[in-house]
């Protein structure tokens, strides 16, 4: 799989980013979280012209501006819940997304700044219950780099060491990659099984620790199709087939509900 990053996926793909069922909105208003790690006269609407302690900032004067992209829970066995809240720096490149997550500690209306996360950012995030003391944050996540179009469903694993810092690692669950944009056409290999390439629409799943997700796939006998007689191909190609590989055009993937178990991590079509 090519090099590339959704917020955690490219690096975890080349070493190896909530029940609420809607972006959770936080108390405090964008001014009063700024407020946490930016200074009066450098706020502006929804953003900070200066974040103080910005990593590897290196002396730069890097901006933060706040998304409507927030998710709260508990998603530490203990403590207070603390709340994800996506954002956009000029600071950042196209490998982190160009922003990352501000992650803040909640007790009561009070909100305490951690630390800024870049390239941690999930997409239409949900909570789920893990059990009565503890929230799951599940995410999809992607990334385009050279036309090719990489996406998973993530779950996203928040620790604490003992005197250290939260960290965030992804736990993925489901992975697909759609090369229209690269190619023309998806493409798949005659001697592999099933491949995915897209997923959305992500929501709480039908029972407790599990989630559901679209899915655009070719299963065995759309490979054998595309690997026998083919497919008509799109007027427009950009890749030259390698031994192996066969076209599978726009409309002719299949879609299904698939339903994660976040125990597992067995993902299976829904009944």
């Amino acid at each position: 799989m090519r090099t590339t990053h959704i917020a955690f996926l490219a690096p975890a793909i080349c070493a190896a980013v909530f029940s609420i069922s809607s972006p959770a909105r936080a108390d405090d208003s964008d001014r009063v979280l700024l407020a946490t790690f930016c200074a009066a006269g450098n706020i502006k609407g929804s953003a900070c012209t200066r974040a103080r302690s910005y990593p590897d900032g290196g002396g730069r004067v890097c901006d933060v501006k706040l998304t409507k992209e927030r998710y709260a829970g508990r998603f530490l066995a203990a403590g207070s819940a603390l709340l994800v809240v996506n954002y956009e720096s000029e600071c950042e490149p196209h490998a982190t997304d160009f922003g990352g997550v501000a992650l803040f500690e909640q007790n009561g209306k009070a909100s305490r700044f951690i630390r800024f996360l870049p390239g941690a950012q999930g997409h239409d995030c949900i909570v789920v219950p893990k059990d009565e003391q503890q929230d799951v944050l599940v995410c999809t996540v992607g990334h385009m780099g050279q036309g090719i179009l990489e996406s998973a469903v993530a779950r996203m694993e928040f620790s604490r060491e003992s005197g250290k810092r939260i960290e965030i690692a992804p736990d993925f669950l489901l992975r697909a990659e759609d090369a229209v944009s690269a190619y023309g056409s998806n493409v798949v290999m005659c001697n592999e099984g099933p491949k995915n390439f897209g997923l959305s629409n992500l929501a709480a799943g039908p029972r407790r620790n599990t989630v559901a997700v679209d899915v655009d796939y070719a299963d065995d006998e759309t490979i054998r199709t595309a690997c026998g007689e083919g497919f008509p191909k799109p007027q427009e190609l950009y890749h030259d087939l390698l031994p192996g590989e066969a076209f599978v055009p726009p409309a002719n993937e299949k879609k299904k509900r698939f339903t994660i178990d976040l125990v597992t991590g067995k993902a299976a079509p829904s009944d």
